[in-house]
């Protein structure tokens, strides 16, 4: 499969640097280009993009209302939102990652790292390290945010207590070999019960069961990943 990249930058040089990179791989191809959140929706709509690569600073519409209106619309069902951020820690991400942007990366990555990310977001899961999103988590997912989505209780009673346990795992940011193990099961084993569970909660990836379990309280009760 072709990844086909939406990238919304305002920085003409930025923007430059990874049509040349993306241009490089057999794998992928540079859609659309946008300079402002507007634009960016407007652009997804028309090329339908596998992901959407987007600054978490872009003028005009900004990166949240643009990220949120992207997610929301049912004709972009498999465009995923990929930041890219100056700060991994940061208010903007978290909020973000509530609009429903699949994961961040800091621009300062390496370009393996970068399509590594693309490629992980445009399979369906989310670029969320462990230790960004536990600092995420604690500083600022479980605030109160006018914008957060509302959490759906009654979706948790169809949850085994199995489910909830993988889900608390999850929301630790563990990845599905730390959950594996835990588990003495396979990671392809993991990850099919962890989008079991993203079925059940009608959550688009990894990133916004997160910030579901999060915002739910469910996190307060987790379970202990050592033995």
């Amino acid at each position: 499969m072709t990844i086909r990249v939406l990238l919304a930058d305002d920085q003409a040089l930025l923007r430059a640097a990874l049509r040349i990179l993306l241009d490089s791989c057999d794998d992928m191809e540079l859609v659309a280009e946008a300079t402002c959140g507007g634009e960016a929706v407007a652009l997804a709509r028309v090329h339908r993009p596998h992901v959407v690569l987007m600054d978490i600073r872009v003028p005009g519409t900004d990166s949240l209302a643009a990220t949120s209106a992207i997610c929301a619309d049912p004709g972009l069902a498999d465009t995923r939102v990929l930041i890219l951020t100056t700060h991994e820690i940061d208010a903007h991400v978290a909020k973000a990652l509530r609009a429903g942007a699949s994961g961040f990366l800091g621009k300062d990555v390496t370009a393996d790292v970068l399509l590594d990310g693309i490629r992980t977001v445009a399979g369906g899961d989310s670029l969320l390290s462990p230790l960004a999103t536990r600092a995420l988590v604690t500083r600022f997912l479980v605030a109160p945010a006018t914008d957060a989505a509302p959490s759906a209780p009654e979706a948790f009673s169809a949850l085994t207590d199995h489910d909830r346990e993988v889900m608390t795992w999850v929301a630790e940011g563990r990845s599905n070999a730390e959950i594996a193990v835990n588990l003495d099961a396979s990671p392809l084993a993991v990850r099919t019960h962890v989008r079991r569970v993203m079925a059940e909660l009608g959550v688009r990836d990894r990133a916004q069961l997160v910030v579901l379990a999060h915002q739910s309280g469910m996190f307060l009760a987790r379970p202990s990943m050592e033995r």
